[in-house]
């Protein structure tokens, strides 16, 4: 059974057992959190709606840094700035319908 979740504006496919990286998350390293489920297909194949995930926060931290350059040509305008994404790793426990 495996279902797709909609978290951080992002949607994921999960089935229990799996550890998945997703946009941060509020709480602590071994909290649970429950997250919506857009859609789950059971193990007969059928399509359902509706219901939750639940899981525990095993991991978060910060990405590795992303370089971003900005430059006009002719002007003698150049920028660089970095960005670190924050994430949180989330182990995905029971999937209720």
């Amino acid at each position: 059974m495996y279902a797709i979740i909609e978290t951080g504006g992002k949607q994921y496919r999960v089935a229990p057992g799996d550890v998945v990286r997703v946009e941060k998350l509020a709480g602590e390293i071994g909290s649970e959190v429950e997250l919506p489920i857009k859609a789950s297909f059971p193990d007969t194949g059928e399509l359902y709606s509706g219901g939750s995930v639940k899981g525990t926060i095993v991991k978060a931290g910060r990405g590795d840094k992303i370089i971003v350059f900005k430059f006009k040509r002719k002007k003698q305008y150049k920028k660089t700035i970095g960005h670190r994404q924050s994430f949180t790793d989330v182990k995905v426990g029971e999937i209720q319908l």
